[in-house]
């Protein structure tokens, strides 16, 4: 009994590293793009926007299939939804490293953008398939994985792309979806047979077109350059998503049990991450760019696209030890304050950049306290957001948690890119370096939002 019970915890272990492993493989499939943006610009005669766009399309694609392969990965066909899904990827990770136009670079990373969707479904394998203690910790550290992966690759790509070329740096993110794809392969468990879930494709194909809208609008500041466009853009999406709900809310298989995610945990949930995903992305995007400010400026430290990246490597170190951490916090301390406390270190690393903005020891560790943060914001947002879930939605309701974060992300990178426009003085390049510091305070009014849309859940317990 004895024998069997060590083999079983190896088992869950294994699982548990595979899952993680390939969530964080995803990570970095899916933002393999960000310090590529002007290589491919220059290295294929495109403008800067249409090279942002090798970006965008991984955020627009990741966050439109959520939904879809949440659903088909509820039951029976999760380890199939799953295999095919890395499929894809890998087959978008080939598109980009051969020697094709622009256009199909863009389709290829619209594929790989479909990695990120995938963490949804490797949670809800822990859930479904690991004893609760480990299940936990698990969902947690797939959860802080799925964004602060980001700061793993960067520093690889950059150097890759310096030594051998834009090719050779993609070449990353195919390896890397080979892998996720293998170890999926050789670990997902054979789930129990049943029938195909029935996926309500109007509903399917409304959900996508509005968050399409919104995310478009969000992504794309440049956009409201022509307010009348944008706005109609933004009313025509709302009204598609209120469409959309009223198509759920009547359907007999719904995409998304919208009664369910009308739950007041759940539902504050999604608008805490909604908000706190702003909060928290503006400051990365203003960390981030300003390490990289060019000497010229007289602020900044003109960090070149490798040491750039290496910048990020305490980001993401510190955001696996909160992934690690928060499990134990939230058997001390509860969900509630250890999201709260999460958010206090987030705003202390913004109060830390305002004033030490001169120091790059300084920014270093308050890109190392936000990565904390982060970490530890996306580690208990599951724990939040599946109170009362059942096993079987809990794809479906973590998918709509994703694009809520999406959206939120979406929406700082625009915001820390209005507030820095509008601290460039005319005829300049580079922004006021007090706009940074203007702009790094404005992300306290969201976080601050968010820990109180938390604090007015009740306690509960682990779902």
């Amino acid at each position: 009994m004895n024998t069997r019970s060590d083999v079983a915890v190896q088992q869950d272990g294994r699982l548990g590293i595979a899952l993680v492993g390939t969530a964080l493989a995803g990570a970095v499939v899916g933002s393999v793009g960000a310090p590529l943006i002007t290589p491919v610009a220059t290295g294929m005669h495109v403008s800067l926007n249409a090279a942002q766009w090798t970006l965008t399309i991984t955020l627009f694609s990741g966050a439109i299939a959520g939904p879809v392969l949440g659903r088909l990965g509820s039951g029976p066909y999760r380890r199939v939804t799953i295999l095919a899904t890395l499929a894809l990827v890998t087959a978008g990770g080939l598109l980009t490293v051969l020697p094709l136009p622009f256009a199909a670079l863009l389709i290829g990373r619209g594929f790989q953008g479909l990695a990120v969707a995938v963490g949804a479904l490797l949670m809800s394998v822990a859930r479904t398939h690991l004893p609760p203690e480990r299940s936990a910790s698990t969902i947690a550290a797939i959860s802080v994985a799925s964004t602060v992966g980001i700061g793993v690759g960067y520093p690889a790509i950059s150097l890759l792309d310096q030594l051998a070329g834009l090719r050779a740096a993609y070449g990353l993110g195919l390896l890397l979806s080979v892998a996720a794809l293998v170890i999926a392969w050789r670990t997902l468990p054979v789930e129990a047979p049943g029938r195909l879930p029935r996926i309500d494709v109007t509903g399917a194909l409304l959900l996508a077109v509005g968050t399409l809208g919104i995310l478009l609008v969000v992504a794309e500041p440049s956009m409201w350059a022509n307010a009348w466009l944008a706005g109609g853009i933004l009313a025509g999406a709302i009204a598609i998503l209120a469409m959309w709900a009223f198509v759920e809310l009547r359907s007999t298989a719904p995409l998304v049990n919208l009664r369910l995610l009308g739950h007041a945990p759940v539902l504050r949930a999604n608008l805490a991450i909604l908000v706190a995903g702003g909060g928290l992305y503006l400051l990365f995007s203003l960390f981030t760019r300003y390490v990289q400010t060019p000497a010229g400026a007289h602020y900044g430290f003109a960090l070149p696209g490798v040491a750039a990246g290496a910048a990020l490597i305490p980001f993401s170190l510190l955001g696996f030890v909160a992934g690690k951490a928060v499990p134990r916090l939230i058997a001390r301390i509860a969900e509630r304050r250890t999201y709260a406390l999460a958010v206090v270190i987030a705003v202390t690393s913004a109060v830390l950049f305002t004033v030490a903005s001169g120091s790059l020891l300084a920014v270093l560790a308050a890109i190392a306290l936000l990565g904390f943060a982060v970490g530890g914001v996306f580690a208990v947002m599951p724990k939040l957001v599946l109170v009362g879930v059942p096993h079987e939605e809990t794809a479906s309701v973590l998918s709509i948690n994703q694009i809520a974060r999406s959206i939120g992300m979406s929406i700082g990178s625009a915001v820390a890119g209005f507030l820095l426009a509008a601290n460039t003085p005319t005829g300049a390049v580079f922004p006021a370096q007090n706009g940074y510091v203007t702009a790094a305070l404005w992300a306290l009014p969201p976080l601050a939002v968010s820990a109180l849309i938390i604090a007015t859940n009740r306690p509960t317990r682990a779902s």
